[in-house]
C-alpha cells in the first residue's frame, strides 16, 4: 500500500483514541482500533491486505467516528 493509505489509517486510530471511555460507542471504537492496528502491523511488515477489507476497516473506522461526534453534540 502506500504511504497515503498508511497516513489515513494512522489518523484513523489517533482519532479513534481520543473518544472518551464515558462514550456509547467506546467499546466499539476500540475493537476498530485492534483491527486497525493490526491491518497498519500487517503492511508495514510487508504482508498482503486485500483492498476489500481495507475499506472495510476503514469505512469502520470513519463511522464510529461520526456515531462519536454526533453523540457529543447533543
Amino acid at each position: 500500500m502506500d504511504q497515503e493509505t498508511l497516513s489515513l489509517l494512522r489518523l484513523l486510530l489517533a482519532r479513534l483514541e481520543r473518544i472518551s471511555a464515558d462514550s456509547h460507542v467506546a467499546h466499539r471504537a476500540s475493537g476498530i482500533r485492534g483491527s486497525l492496528l493490526r491491518t497498519v502491523e500487517m503492511l508495514e511488515n510487508g504482508w498482503a491486505v486485500s483492498r476489500s477489507e481495507l475499506m472495510m476497516v476503514i469505512k469502520a473506522g470513519f463511522s464510529i467516528l461520526e456515531r462519536a461526534a454526533r453523540e457529543k453534540a447533543k
